[in-house]
């Protein structure tokens, strides 16, 4: 994998990551960074779950990449939501 790939990789994993953020509730701490993990993260989910699906895009198939990333956006979110009320 080249370093332009590598690049696409990323921006798209992030990209994925922003409409998983859009779709459930809940909220990515953090800028670009943060959003960049939650997708690579997320495309490794979802692709483990539901397999090569649908299109890809640099590498990254897009439907299991957004489904994984919402999984982990509400994953986080109710853990650091429970967190937060139990230190209340």
């Amino acid at each position: 994998m080249s370093l332009i790939m590598f690049i696409m990789y990323l921006v798209v994993a992030s990209a994925c990551a922003w409409i998983a953020d859009r779709l459930v509730p809940g909220h990515i701490p953090g800028g670009f960074m943060i959003s960049v993990v939650f997708g690579v993260l997320g495309a490794w989910i979802g692709t483990q779950l539901f397999g090569f699906i649908g299109p890809s895009l640099a590498g990254v198939p897009l439907i299991p990449a957004i489904l994984g990333s919402a999984i982990l956006v509400f994953l986080f979110s109710f853990i650091s939501g429970s967190m937060l009320a139990q230190s209340k």
